[in-house]
Protein backbone atom coordinates (compact mmCIF):
# COMPACT_ATOMS: atom_id res chain seq x y z
CA UNK A 1 0.00 0.00 0.00
CA UNK A 2 1.66 2.91 -1.03
CA UNK A 3 0.31 6.70 0.58
CA UNK A 4 1.08 10.33 -0.18
CA UNK A 5 0.46 12.52 2.45
CA UNK A 6 0.19 16.12 1.86
CA UNK A 7 0.41 18.88 3.94
CA UNK A 8 0.34 22.61 3.90
CA UNK A 9 3.43 22.92 6.02
CA UNK A 10 6.16 21.24 7.98
CA UNK A 11 7.30 22.92 10.72
CA UNK A 12 6.56 22.54 14.54
CA UNK A 13 2.54 22.53 14.98
CA UNK A 14 0.31 19.85 16.39
CA UNK A 15 -0.61 18.75 12.79
CA UNK A 16 2.58 18.29 11.60
CA UNK A 17 4.16 16.60 14.52
CA UNK A 18 1.06 14.45 14.42
CA UNK A 19 1.85 13.40 10.90
CA UNK A 20 5.02 12.60 11.69
CA UNK A 21 4.16 10.42 15.21
CA UNK A 22 1.86 8.31 13.23
CA UNK A 23 4.37 7.66 10.09
CA UNK A 24 6.89 6.52 12.57
CA UNK A 25 4.12 4.27 13.65
CA UNK A 26 2.38 2.76 10.71
CA UNK A 27 3.43 -1.40 9.80
CA UNK A 28 5.81 -1.42 7.13
CA UNK A 29 3.70 -2.79 4.35
CA UNK A 30 2.32 0.83 4.38
CA UNK A 31 4.88 2.75 2.59
CA UNK A 32 4.31 6.76 2.66
CA UNK A 33 6.14 9.67 1.11
CA UNK A 34 5.44 13.13 2.63
CA UNK A 35 4.54 16.24 0.18
CA UNK A 36 5.05 19.73 1.88
CA UNK A 37 3.52 22.53 -0.27
CA UNK A 38 5.18 25.26 1.64
CA UNK A 39 7.34 26.01 4.30
CA UNK A 40 9.30 22.39 5.19
CA UNK A 41 10.80 23.14 9.00
CA UNK A 42 11.74 20.62 12.32
CA UNK A 43 8.89 18.22 11.16
CA UNK A 44 10.47 17.88 7.59
CA UNK A 45 13.96 16.99 9.06
CA UNK A 46 12.78 14.92 11.53
CA UNK A 47 10.90 12.67 8.90
CA UNK A 48 13.65 12.77 6.68
CA UNK A 49 16.02 11.29 10.11
CA UNK A 50 13.12 9.00 10.27
CA UNK A 51 13.84 7.80 6.39
CA UNK A 52 10.45 9.24 5.19
CA UNK A 53 10.76 10.90 1.66
CA UNK A 54 10.14 14.39 1.97
CA UNK A 55 9.20 16.68 -0.99
CA UNK A 56 8.54 20.38 -1.18
CA UNK A 57 6.18 21.99 -3.75
CA UNK A 58 7.71 25.40 -3.52
CA UNK A 59 3.69 26.70 -3.20
CA UNK A 60 4.26 30.38 -3.56
CA UNK A 61 0.91 31.25 -1.92
CA UNK A 62 -3.26 30.58 -1.84
CA UNK A 63 -3.74 31.28 -5.13
CA UNK A 64 -0.41 30.04 -6.83
CA UNK A 65 -2.22 27.92 -9.12
CA UNK A 66 0.91 26.26 -10.90
CA UNK A 67 1.40 24.53 -7.95
CA UNK A 68 -1.79 21.97 -8.90
CA UNK A 69 0.09 20.39 -12.50
CA UNK A 70 3.03 19.75 -10.62
CA UNK A 71 1.16 17.74 -7.87
CA UNK A 72 -1.24 16.18 -10.41
CA UNK A 73 2.36 14.74 -12.12
CA UNK A 74 3.78 13.86 -8.69
CA UNK A 75 0.62 11.97 -7.88
CA UNK A 76 1.02 9.81 -10.77
CA UNK A 77 4.72 9.02 -11.13
CA UNK A 78 4.32 8.01 -7.72
CA UNK A 79 2.03 5.13 -8.14
CA UNK A 80 0.19 6.11 -4.97
CA UNK A 81 -2.56 4.25 -3.70
CA UNK A 82 -4.07 6.57 -1.14
CA UNK A 83 -3.22 10.26 -0.92
CA UNK A 84 -4.07 11.49 2.33
CA UNK A 85 -4.05 15.33 3.05
CA UNK A 86 -4.00 17.49 5.87
CA UNK A 87 -4.86 20.99 6.69
CA UNK A 88 -7.09 23.46 4.73
CA UNK A 89 -4.67 24.57 1.68
CA UNK A 90 -3.15 20.72 1.35
CA UNK A 91 -7.21 19.58 1.99
CA UNK A 92 -8.36 21.74 -1.05
CA UNK A 93 -5.22 20.88 -3.87
CA UNK A 94 -4.55 17.53 -2.63
CA UNK A 95 -7.79 16.64 -3.43
CA UNK A 96 -8.63 18.31 -6.71
CA UNK A 97 -5.07 16.77 -8.01
CA UNK A 98 -5.67 13.29 -6.52
CA UNK A 99 -8.92 13.14 -8.89
CA UNK A 100 -6.88 14.56 -11.49
CA UNK A 101 -4.44 11.88 -11.52
CA UNK A 102 -6.80 9.60 -11.07
CA UNK A 103 -6.55 8.45 -7.07
CA UNK A 104 -10.21 7.95 -6.09
CA UNK A 105 -8.79 7.02 -2.01
CA UNK A 106 -8.43 10.42 -0.94
CA UNK A 107 -8.68 10.90 2.76
CA UNK A 108 -8.88 13.96 4.64
CA UNK A 109 -7.76 14.40 8.22
CA UNK A 110 -9.33 17.76 9.50
CA UNK A 111 -7.25 19.00 12.29
CA UNK A 112 -8.29 23.02 12.78
CA UNK A 113 -12.02 23.09 12.15
CA UNK A 114 -14.05 24.80 14.60
CA UNK A 115 -17.52 26.04 15.10
CA UNK A 116 -16.08 29.87 14.67
CA UNK A 117 -12.56 29.85 12.93
CA UNK A 118 -10.72 27.59 10.72
CA UNK A 119 -6.72 28.00 11.20
CA UNK A 120 -7.57 31.01 11.93
CA UNK A 121 -9.51 32.38 9.25
CA UNK A 122 -12.68 33.43 9.92
CA UNK A 123 -15.60 31.38 8.69
CA UNK A 124 -16.67 33.08 5.47
CA UNK A 125 -19.28 31.79 2.97
CA UNK A 126 -16.34 31.42 0.14
CA UNK A 127 -14.02 29.91 2.78
CA UNK A 128 -17.21 27.61 3.36
CA UNK A 129 -17.47 26.98 -0.17
CA UNK A 130 -14.28 26.11 -1.19
CA UNK A 131 -13.88 23.79 2.29
CA UNK A 132 -17.05 21.68 0.86
CA UNK A 133 -16.24 21.78 -2.63
CA UNK A 134 -12.97 20.04 -1.93
CA UNK A 135 -14.79 17.79 0.38
CA UNK A 136 -17.28 16.04 -2.44
CA UNK A 137 -13.49 14.81 -4.19
CA UNK A 138 -12.85 12.70 -1.33
CA UNK A 139 -14.02 9.64 -0.01
CA UNK A 140 -13.77 10.55 3.93
CA UNK A 141 -13.16 13.02 6.50
CA UNK A 142 -11.13 12.28 9.83
CA UNK A 143 -12.53 14.01 12.92
CA UNK A 144 -10.03 14.28 15.78
CA UNK A 145 -12.80 14.57 18.07
CA UNK A 146 -16.47 14.27 18.49
CA UNK A 147 -16.48 17.65 18.51
CA UNK A 148 -14.78 17.92 15.20
CA UNK A 149 -17.23 15.91 13.53
CA UNK A 150 -20.46 17.84 14.92
CA UNK A 151 -18.96 21.00 13.04
CA UNK A 152 -18.08 19.17 10.27
CA UNK A 153 -21.63 17.78 10.18
CA UNK A 154 -22.89 21.60 10.95
CA UNK A 155 -20.69 22.57 8.30
CA UNK A 156 -22.56 20.40 5.21
CA UNK A 157 -20.55 17.46 5.53
CA UNK A 158 -22.32 14.25 5.36
CA UNK A 159 -22.32 12.08 8.70
CA UNK A 160 -21.60 8.80 6.51
CA UNK A 161 -18.27 10.97 5.22
CA UNK A 162 -17.08 11.35 8.79
CA UNK A 163 -14.63 9.33 10.74
CA UNK A 164 -13.92 10.34 14.23
CA UNK A 165 -10.05 8.54 14.96
CA UNK A 166 -8.43 11.18 18.01
CA UNK A 167 -4.83 12.37 17.81
CA UNK A 168 -2.38 10.07 19.14
CA UNK A 169 1.18 10.23 20.48
CA UNK A 170 3.46 7.71 21.98
CA UNK A 171 2.76 8.13 26.62
CA UNK A 172 5.73 6.65 27.09
CA UNK A 173 8.13 9.79 25.32
CA UNK A 174 6.33 12.38 27.53
CA UNK A 175 7.18 10.29 31.06
CA UNK A 176 7.99 12.47 33.60
CA UNK A 177 11.49 12.37 33.96
CA UNK A 178 13.28 14.67 37.05
CA UNK A 179 16.36 14.76 35.45
CA UNK A 180 15.55 15.73 32.29
CA UNK A 181 13.34 18.32 34.43
CA UNK A 182 16.56 19.71 36.24
CA UNK A 183 18.58 19.75 32.64
CA UNK A 184 15.68 21.48 30.97
CA UNK A 185 15.34 24.24 33.29
CA UNK A 186 19.25 24.78 33.74
CA UNK A 187 19.09 25.09 29.93
CA UNK A 188 16.75 27.79 29.77
CA UNK A 189 17.95 29.65 32.81
CA UNK A 190 14.68 28.47 35.30
CA UNK A 191 15.40 28.58 39.23
CA UNK A 192 15.10 24.89 40.08
CA UNK A 193 12.73 26.16 43.22
CA UNK A 194 10.85 28.29 40.82
CA UNK A 195 7.17 27.55 39.57
CA UNK A 196 7.15 27.26 36.04
CA UNK A 197 3.35 27.86 34.05
CA UNK A 198 3.91 27.02 30.74
CA UNK A 199 1.44 27.79 27.08
CA UNK A 200 2.50 25.44 24.23
CA UNK A 201 1.56 26.03 20.75
CA UNK A 202 1.85 28.55 17.58
CA UNK A 203 2.38 32.18 19.19
CA UNK A 204 -0.98 33.65 16.73
CA UNK A 205 -3.58 35.52 17.99
CA UNK A 206 -6.13 33.07 18.98
CA UNK A 207 -4.06 31.17 21.49
CA UNK A 208 -4.42 34.19 23.67
CA UNK A 209 -0.73 33.56 25.30
CA UNK A 210 -0.68 37.34 25.92
CA UNK A 211 -3.75 36.17 29.04
CA UNK A 212 -0.76 34.50 30.45
CA UNK A 213 1.60 36.92 30.66
CA UNK A 214 -0.89 39.11 31.89
CA UNK A 215 -1.32 36.54 35.02
CA UNK A 216 2.36 37.39 36.29
CA UNK A 217 1.91 40.94 37.78
CA UNK A 218 -1.08 38.87 40.05
CA UNK A 219 1.31 35.58 40.75
CA UNK A 220 4.42 35.47 43.53
CA UNK A 221 8.00 36.67 42.11
CA UNK A 222 9.10 33.37 41.65
CA UNK A 223 6.47 32.14 39.26
CA UNK A 224 8.11 32.05 35.55
CA UNK A 225 6.36 31.64 32.01
CA UNK A 226 7.66 29.51 29.74
CA UNK A 227 6.06 29.75 25.91
CA UNK A 228 6.96 26.83 23.75
CA UNK A 229 6.38 27.81 20.21
CA UNK A 230 6.93 30.79 17.95
CA UNK A 231 5.23 32.53 15.73
CA UNK A 232 3.47 36.61 14.67
CA UNK A 233 3.32 37.56 18.24
CA UNK A 234 6.39 37.08 19.68
CA UNK A 235 7.58 40.42 19.22
CA UNK A 236 3.85 41.86 20.51
CA UNK A 237 4.27 39.56 23.59
CA UNK A 238 7.69 40.44 24.58
CA UNK A 239 6.64 44.70 24.16
CA UNK A 240 3.44 43.39 26.87
CA UNK A 241 5.76 41.40 29.08
CA UNK A 242 8.22 44.75 29.07
CA UNK A 243 5.40 46.92 29.66
CA UNK A 244 3.55 45.02 32.39
CA UNK A 245 7.43 44.81 34.37
CA UNK A 246 7.98 41.04 33.96
CA UNK A 247 10.07 40.70 30.88
CA UNK A 248 12.49 39.33 33.51
CA UNK A 249 9.76 36.13 34.05
CA UNK A 250 9.30 35.17 30.27
CA UNK A 251 10.77 32.32 28.64
CA UNK A 252 10.27 31.97 25.01
CA UNK A 253 12.03 28.65 23.49
CA UNK A 254 10.92 28.90 19.94
CA UNK A 255 9.77 25.85 18.29
CA UNK A 256 11.08 22.55 19.60
CA UNK A 257 10.91 18.76 18.36
CA UNK A 258 9.47 16.15 20.18
CA UNK A 259 13.02 14.44 19.84
CA UNK A 260 15.72 16.99 18.88
CA UNK A 261 18.07 16.56 15.92
CA UNK A 262 21.78 15.12 16.51
CA UNK A 263 23.76 18.41 17.28
CA UNK A 264 20.49 20.10 18.57
CA UNK A 265 21.05 20.63 22.59
CA UNK A 266 18.49 22.36 23.24
CA UNK A 267 15.70 20.98 25.45
CA UNK A 268 13.17 19.18 23.45
CA UNK A 269 9.21 18.76 23.84
CA UNK A 270 9.24 15.93 26.32
CA UNK A 271 11.72 17.07 28.70
CA UNK A 272 10.47 20.79 28.70
CA UNK A 273 6.90 19.30 30.11
CA UNK A 274 8.87 17.36 32.67
CA UNK A 275 10.37 21.23 33.37
CA UNK A 276 6.64 22.40 33.89
CA UNK A 277 4.49 22.70 36.48
CA UNK A 278 0.99 23.42 35.15
CA UNK A 279 0.19 23.98 31.45
CA UNK A 280 -1.99 26.86 30.76
CA UNK A 281 -4.16 26.77 27.46
CA UNK A 282 -6.35 29.72 27.26
CA UNK A 283 -6.81 29.68 23.27
CA UNK A 284 -10.90 29.84 23.04
CA UNK A 285 -11.29 27.74 19.69
CA UNK A 286 -9.39 24.44 19.41
CA UNK A 287 -9.88 21.65 17.30
CA UNK A 288 -8.36 19.16 19.78
CA UNK A 289 -6.05 20.48 22.08
CA UNK A 290 -3.13 18.13 21.78
CA UNK A 291 -0.51 20.18 24.32
CA UNK A 292 -2.92 19.18 26.86
CA UNK A 293 -3.43 15.73 26.27
CA UNK A 294 0.95 15.54 26.36
CA UNK A 295 0.89 17.65 29.56
CA UNK A 296 -2.08 15.22 30.85
CA UNK A 297 0.65 12.02 29.99
CA UNK A 298 3.45 13.64 32.00
CA UNK A 299 1.14 13.89 34.94
CA UNK A 300 0.70 18.07 34.95
CA UNK A 301 -2.60 19.68 35.87
CA UNK A 302 -4.22 21.67 33.38
CA UNK A 303 -5.72 24.97 33.07
CA UNK A 304 -8.12 25.09 29.54
CA UNK A 305 -10.41 27.11 27.85
CA UNK A 306 -11.22 25.47 24.87
CA UNK A 307 -9.77 21.57 24.25
CA UNK A 308 -11.70 19.27 23.03
CA UNK A 309 -9.39 16.17 23.99
CA UNK A 310 -10.67 16.78 27.73
CA UNK A 311 -14.60 18.16 27.27
CA UNK A 312 -15.42 15.48 24.62
CA UNK A 313 -14.73 13.33 27.77
CA UNK A 314 -16.94 12.11 31.20
CA UNK A 315 -16.36 14.83 33.68
CA UNK A 316 -14.22 12.80 36.47
CA UNK A 317 -12.43 11.24 33.64
CA UNK A 318 -9.74 13.77 33.99
CA UNK A 319 -9.52 15.19 37.49
CA UNK A 320 -6.29 17.16 37.32
CA UNK A 321 -7.95 18.87 34.20
CA UNK A 322 -10.10 22.33 35.00
CA UNK A 323 -11.58 24.61 32.57
CA UNK A 324 -11.15 28.12 33.13
CA UNK A 325 -12.23 31.57 31.15
CA UNK A 326 -10.03 33.22 28.67
CA UNK A 327 -9.20 36.01 31.50
CA UNK A 328 -5.70 37.19 33.19
CA UNK A 329 -7.45 37.32 36.92
CA UNK A 330 -9.12 33.73 36.43
CA UNK A 331 -6.02 32.04 35.20
CA UNK A 332 -4.43 33.96 37.77
CA UNK A 333 -6.69 32.79 40.64
CA UNK A 334 -5.99 28.87 39.47
CA UNK A 335 -2.90 28.96 39.28
CA UNK A 336 -2.69 30.62 42.83
CA UNK A 337 -5.07 27.78 43.57
CA UNK A 338 -2.54 25.19 42.53
CA UNK A 339 0.91 27.41 43.62
CA UNK A 340 -0.74 27.20 47.32
CA UNK A 341 -0.92 23.11 46.65
CA UNK A 342 2.57 22.77 45.57
CA UNK A 343 4.51 20.13 45.25
CA UNK A 344 1.07 18.34 43.80
CA UNK A 345 1.50 14.36 43.20
CA UNK A 346 1.92 13.55 39.19
CA UNK A 347 -1.09 11.42 37.94
CA UNK A 348 -1.52 10.19 34.88
CA UNK A 349 -5.07 9.79 34.20
CA UNK A 350 -6.67 6.23 32.85
CA UNK A 351 -7.95 8.10 29.27
CA UNK A 352 -4.37 8.99 28.17
CA UNK A 353 -3.27 4.79 26.90
CA UNK A 354 -6.54 5.96 24.44
CA UNK A 355 -4.95 7.92 22.73
CA UNK A 356 -1.90 6.06 22.40
CA UNK A 357 -0.53 6.39 18.63
CA UNK A 358 0.15 2.74 18.24
CA UNK A 359 -3.68 2.27 18.39
CA UNK A 360 -4.47 5.45 16.21
CA UNK A 361 -2.10 3.78 13.59
CA UNK A 362 -4.38 0.74 13.71
CA UNK A 363 -7.41 2.41 12.80
CA UNK A 364 -5.67 4.78 10.10
CA UNK A 365 -4.60 0.92 8.25
CA UNK A 366 -8.11 0.01 9.07
CA UNK A 367 -9.75 3.08 7.57
CA UNK A 368 -7.18 2.90 4.65
CA UNK A 369 -8.12 -0.63 3.80
CA UNK A 370 -12.02 0.38 3.48
CA UNK A 371 -11.27 2.91 1.83
CA UNK A 372 -9.43 0.93 -0.75
CA UNK A 373 -12.10 -2.25 -1.20
CA UNK A 374 -14.37 0.98 -1.61
CA UNK A 375 -16.41 -0.91 1.55
CA UNK A 376 -18.85 1.57 3.53
CA UNK A 377 -17.17 3.03 6.17
CA UNK A 378 -18.07 2.61 10.15
CA UNK A 379 -18.64 5.81 11.32
CA UNK A 380 -18.40 6.52 14.34
CA UNK A 381 -18.86 9.94 16.09
CA UNK A 382 -18.74 9.28 19.43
Amino acid sequence: MRVLHIITALRAGGAEQQLRQLLRHLPPEVECDVVTLTRPGLVADGLRADGIRVLHLGMGGNRDLRALPRLVRLIRTGGYDIVHTHLYRACLYGRIAARLAGVRAVVASEHSLSGTELEGRRLTAGVRALYLLGERLGRVTIAVSPTGAEDLRAWGVPASRIRVIPVGFDPSLFRFDDVRRKKARMHYGLPEDAYVVSGVGRLIPGKHFEVLVGTLPQLPADVRLLLVGDGPEKAALRHTARALGVADRVVMTGERPYVPDPGDDAPGMPDLLSAMDVLAAPSTSETYGMAVMEALATGLPVLYTSAPAVSDLPPDAVPTARQVPCGAEEYAREVLRLYAARPGERTVPDVVQRNSIQNIARQTVDLYSAVLSDAPLEVRPR
